[in-house]
């Protein structure tokens, strides 16, 4: 299995002791765009263009609700003065169902799920499936739907805030090529693929293979792909909506008849493409399903994943987590001097963009105010995507007195959030200098808190000796390695402080080993802070102390 073979750079050699010339020269051509970070009951993937954080995600094991998981849930209320009904999905808040989200399909959908729980639609496939006409596109809701129906609905949009999950129950099954829609027979093209030649190629393609009463509509990432791959996608699909028929029968509302492939999955199904040179990962367990969604998905792929065997932590080691601390305050320095100052409140957020200690002179006052307002606007793309930014979006630019400058901004920020996949829709400046724009918010905001508590005090105001760590990290080990004689731990601490423990000769780590007779890993974990530590058990689960 290709591994990286030392604690300080990249290589992807497999010879086991290769000469330190030539990991030095591997580490600065290789270029890493996919970090996975598996720690404890998370997964943490982070995408890095030219080794700058653009893309992070996060992922728990015992994660809740996930946008795409379908469940056969009961409506609980119908709100006709909304022209919509509130559906228990088994989340403590009913989720919400609009008239506009139930579909032109609704009465094809609700007819199917009826007849696979009671077992009258003895089979997945349409073949024979007579399609009712569509609802009216501006019709009433109470007219299709009533208090404690059952119904098929999929996740629009995460539980955020005090608000519980939005449904769709226009249910659609995402690919990597394709998305199927159920019910009816039309094959739709993203309109980011432009080229008209392909375009006939995969429409005509499609139409051929795809099922009878399925349509499809074809992603961007399905360019220039073989028949073969598409066919196998489409498979693929295909068995997702038998396996979701068959957990519908005799199913009692709220349950989750099917739920979206885990964030890891999704994530690699959206963001992976040609561009991508690796894919890094630091658990065994996470590269082997890493690999197995490639053998299925991208098979000419799968030679790019590999595992990470570092000493550090691999977020340190390729330099995220620095870039998180910076990324996720409410201040954001760029790089000529400027700053971003970003508050969030219930309704919106507002971005203040500032020249900081960049100055010009007097007779530049407007080519360095649209220097610093595109640069801004190049960086405030990308942190709408990393911090997963969404709903109303305002931003204070440095004012601009000529019109063509203010044209020149707005296309700098339209430019700049093309790669956005999330709906967006940019506005241009105002008469005061502030351009609004919204963005698509379909889970909560990715949130990280990156200030930390005073080190003396713990931000209590009461000082207490920060030697007394050591005290408190041993009598922690002794208790765990002692009484309870528990064995391959690791200590992951702030990196100063774990120099403390692993530097000299003896170090503090030895001299545990000498009185334990067994070996405590030391982490640093430049994500701690200063006086923070915590116990893994050698499965990786944390340890309370």
């Amino acid at each position: 299995m290709p591994a990286i073979c030392n604690g300080h750079g990249v290589c992807a050699c497999s010879d086991p002791a290769p000469g330190r010339a030539r990991h030095l020269t591997f580490f600065f051509n290789v270029s890493v765009d996919l970090i996975i970070r598996s720690q404890g009951s998370e997964v943490a993937i982070a995408v890095l263009r030219d080794k700058l954080l653009s893309e992070l995600h996060r992922e728990r094991t015992e994660r809740g609700f996930a946008v795409g998981d379908i469940y056969l849930a009961k409506v609980r209320k119908v709100a006709p003065g909304l022209n919509a009904a509130f559906v228990d999905v088994g989340h403590e808040k009913d989720a919400f169902l609009h008239y506009y989200d139930l579909g032109p399909q609704y009465r094809n959908s609700y007819k199917f799920a009826k007849g696979a729980v009671s077992g009258t639609v003895k089979t997945s496939l349409l073949d024979d499936w007579k399609i009712d006409p569509d609802i009216p596109k501006e019709g009433k809701l109470p007219d299709v739907l009533s208090a404690s129906q059952s119904i098929l609905v999929q996740i629009a949009k995460e539980p955020i805030s005090t608000k519980g999950p939005r449904l769709t129950a226009e249910v659609t099954l995402p690919g990597r090529y394709m998305v199927l829609v159920p019910f009816t027979n039309r094959v739709h093209i993203s309109s980011r693929l432009t080229d008209e030649a392909e375009r006939k190629r995969l429409k005509a393609l499609l139409q051929e293979i795809r099922p009878k009463n399925f349509g499809i509509i074809i992603r961007t990432n399905a360019e220039g792909r073989r028949t073969e791959d598409l066919e196998a996608d489409l498979k693929h699909l295909l068995q997702r909506w038998d396996q979701m028929f068959r957990n519908l029968r005799n199913a009692m509302p709220p349950k989750q008849v099917l739920g979206e492939v885990d964030r890891t999955s999704a994530v690699l199904r959206d963001v992976l493409n040609k561009e991508f040179t690796s894919i890094i990962v630091d658990d065994e367990q996470v590269l082997e399903e890493v690999r197995q969604t490639l053998e299925r998905t991208a098979p000419d792929r799968v030679g790019i994943v590999k595992l990470y065997k570092g000493k550090l932590d691999i977020f340190d080691n390729f330099g995220i987590n620095k870039q998180i601390k910076h990324a996720f305050g409410r201040q954001v320095l760029l790089p000529s001097g400027a700053y971003l100052i970003i508050e969030k409140t219930e309704a919106m957020h507002v971005i203040d963009v500032n020249s900081g200690s960049r100055k010009g002179g007097r007779n530049d006052q407007e080519t360095n105010a649209l220097a610093i307002n595109v640069e801004a606007a190049k960086e405030i793309a990308r942190l709408l995507r990393l911090r997963d930014m969404g709903g109303i979006i305002c931003v204070d630019f440095i004012d601009l007195y000529e019109p063509e400058n203010r044209r020149t901004l707005h296309k700098a920020l339209k430019d700049a959030m093309e790669d956005d996949k999330a709906k967006h829709n940019v506005l241009p400046p105002s008469k005061f200098g502030v351009i609004e724009m919204t963005r698509q918010r379909v889970r909560p905001e990715t949130e990280i808190d990156t200030s930390e508590a005073c080190p003396t005090c713990g931000g209590t105001g009461e000082v207490s000796a920060p030697v007394l760590i050591v005290d408190e990290i041993e009598n922690a080990l002794n208790y765990l390695l002692s009484e309870k004689d528990m064995g391959g731990l690791s200590l992951h601490v702030h990196p100063f402080v774990a120099s403390y423990f692993t530097k000299g000769l003896p170090s503090i780590q030895h001299k545990w080993w000498w009185r334990w007779k067994k070996w405590v890993k030391v982490v640093p974990q430049g994500s701690s802070r200063y006086l923070e530590f915590h116990v893994f058990d050698g499965e990786g689960k944390e340890v309370a102390v």
